[in-house]
């Protein structure tokens, strides 16, 4: 890895340079080895860790030949689908940029760091709250296999800050392949129009090269915001495959190479409710689970409109976004197929998907614990096959799971339940392979998410300075497919439908 200012190049319109206010007496509450090791950062002490997260910038600076030169970002954004004009970095800066071997970029961002020119009425602080739910889901996404933004740690400090009452400001250190959001191309479409064409040129060749024509020094624009449509719903439908609800699909909340930004009111899903708010400001329910797909689209549509600008026509759009449409039903219906375990999609596995849906909605059966117990649904079916008695020991993870669910269904449902696992079982004894069927079943459905109540209790724990349950839970994350013997009853246990947390967007 090397440091460079890739995002300097462009018109000095688009940000403002700015050091970071460091918080008082910052505490180190997490830092993530691992991935300070794989950036290449790894001399650097946890002392070193602390002051550079509470905007000390010193230890960090000192690793790249030419200083750091923080920066707060211009972008703007259409937030509840009306536009909201400037926004831009209000609490948080790009201090560094990294670039690996192959060219790949990596951000990292600090945020928590104080007023910039684009805070508006804020302060540029962050809660120890927000913090450590970005920390943690970042992380939970990450290991779950989908593209997310991660987190070097977070500090938190004395500083004070109001919102509903006084609080303790925290700051967390954040790494992204990509700070670059949909809203960026909303505002310099805005505010810097003569400079749209060099824009979009110049995130190509930054972001997706193989589009990009150095001799020329053009980007293929049409095919770059195909695989921008391409990137993202492929994102989505790897959301709606592990039940994750963003909460708040503002352009200002995407970027463009397709991967998780933004963790703000975010909710696992528990009892399988796709019109479930989680989002406490989401008056509408315009950013439910079931709405992520169309909401996708509608944003891709709404700034890609603005590329006609620059001869982009209406014709390559709308293929950019029938791409999109149909990356995501393919990515959603194999991903589908995996997590019952069959190696590939086909009419039967997806209307099986379906009915399985169906059945938790009605019933409000936990969308991770369901999926999970397919296992044990197999392995059963397996023993019964062989006239084996049932272990009481095999699997005794996805087999509890599978009682509970059996048990918590009402007596009408349990024929209609029988009914889907029968042609479920016959399905799979057509795969000819019970062993890959129950490795994809695993690899594809993992025992743990964030749920809210989780991070809930972390934070309770943390406001007293004890960071234990934040460490507990990071490490159960980490293997998500994997039962952990450092797991809990909490950790699996869904809340009741009418206790499931609403988040605020208050951060």
């Amino acid at each position: 890895m090397k440091f460079i200012t890739d995002y300097h190049k462009h018109d000095e319109r688009l940000y403002r340079h700015i050091n970071p206010m460091p918080l008082d007496t910052p505490k180190l509450g997490a830092l993530n080895r691992a991935l300070i090791n794989k950036l290449g950062l790894g001399s650097l002490s946890d002392n070193d860790w602390q002051d550079v997260i509470s905007g000390r910038l010193t230890p960090l600076a000192s690793q790249s030949p030419h200083g750091l030169q923080p920066i707060a970002m211009a972008y703007a954004g259409h937030q509840f689908g009306q536009w909201a004009g400037q926004l831009g970095d209000g609490r948080g800066l790009l201090i560094a940029q990294l670039m690996d071997d192959d060219g790949r970029l990596t951000d990292l961002h600090l945020k928590g760091a104080g007023r910039t020119p684009y805070s508006r009425h804020g302060d540029g602080r962050a809660m120890i709250a927000s913090t450590i739910r970005e920390y943690l889901c970042g992380h939970a996404l990450t290991c779950l296999g989908i593209g997310s933004s991660d987190a070097i740690g977070f500090v938190v400090s004395d500083t004070p800050i109001q919102r509903y009452q006084m609080e303790r400001a925290a700051a967390l250190l954040r790494v992204s392949d990509c700070h670059v959001r949909l809203g960026h191309i909303e505002w310099v479409t805005m505010y810097a129009p003569d400079y749209l064409s060099g824009f979009i040129t110049h995130i190509c060749q930054s972001y997706y090269p193989s589009l990009y024509d150095s001799t020329a020094d053009t980007a293929d624009v049409p095919a770059l915001i195909k695989q921008i449509a391409i990137n993202t719903a492929q994102m989505i439908a790897k959301w709606q495959l592990v039940g994750f609800s963003h909460g708040v699909m503002n352009t200002d909340n995407l970027n463009i190479t397709g991967t998780t930004l933004d963790f703000g009111p975010f909710g696992f899903m528990e009892s399988f409710n796709p019109a479930w708010i989680n989002n406490h400001s989401d008056h509408t329910g315009r950013y439910t689970y079931q709405n992520q797909p169309m909401i996708g689209y509608w944003n891709l549509a709404t700034v890609f409109k603005n590329l006609q600008r620059i001869g982009v026509t209406p014709t390559a759009i709308d293929d950019a976004l029938d791409s999109y449409e149909q990356a995501l039903q393919d990515a959603y219906h194999d991903g589908l197929a995996h997590k019952l375990g069959f190696a590939k999609a086909s009419d039967e596995t997806t209307a099986l998907g379906y009915e399985l849906l169906d059945l938790m909605k009605t019933y409000q059966l936990d969308y991770t614990n369901t999926f999970r117990a397919l296992i044990a649904v197999v392995d059963v079916a397996v023993d019964d096959m062989a006239n084996n008695t049932h272990s009481d020991t095999a699997d005794t993870h996805e087999r509890r799971l599978l009682g509970t669910l059996t048990r918590g269904l009402p007596h009408k449902a349990l024929d209609t339940w029988q009914a889907w696992v029968a042609r479920f079982t016959h399905l799979i004894q057509a795969e000819n392979d019970t062993q890959a069927v129950i490795q994809r079943l695993t690899t594809h459905n993992p025992v743990y998410v964030l749920r809210n109540h989780m991070a809930h209790t972390a934070i309770t724990h943390a406001l007293a300075d004890d960071f234990g349950e934040v460490h507990r839970l990071f490490e159960i994350l980490s293997t998500p497919y994997q039962v952990s013997p450092k797991a809990v009853a909490n950790d699996i246990t869904p809340a009741l439908a009418d206790q499931q947390i609403a988040v605020s967007c208050l951060s």
